[in-house]
């Protein structure tokens, strides 16, 4: 199994700016795409930016200019750095993989999620 452990969340003023990082790590072989998705109370999960293996990125509409995804493919860690922030940014941010453990097919992959608050 692949275990994504993020870290970074908090409370921050609009305006303000944090950095979130996912570290995996388990039986790992191989690790495709990573990235980065968000819920807020009430509403769906949506894709907040994702990075494939080989540094190619998507960020959704919402966060371009305002949130870069980066990774350290020899650490098996995705980072979200997000400036700018806004209230509409408030929500649990989870960490994602496609990732293969050596026994089985790859597949995807969660955090637990980190809650992102920010204040007007």
């Amino acid at each position: 199994q692949v275990q994504l452990v993020e870290s970074g969340g908090g409370l921050v003023q609009a305006g303000g700016s944090l950095r979130l990082s996912c570290a995996a790590s388990g039986n790992i072989f191989s690790i495709g795409a990573m990235g980065w998705y968000r819920q807020a109370p009430g509403k769906q999960r949506d894709m907040v930016a994702i990075i494939t293996s080989g540094g190619g990125t998507n960020h959704a509409d919402s966060v371009k200019g305002r949130f870069t995804i980066s990774r350290e493919n020899a650490k098996n860690t995705v980072y979200l750095q997000m400036n700018s922030l806004k209230p509409e940014d408030t929500a649990v941010y989870f960490c994602y993989a496609h990732a293969r453990v050596i026994s089985d097919n790859p597949r995807d992959y969660w955090g637990q999620g980190t809650q992102v608050t920010v204040s007007s």
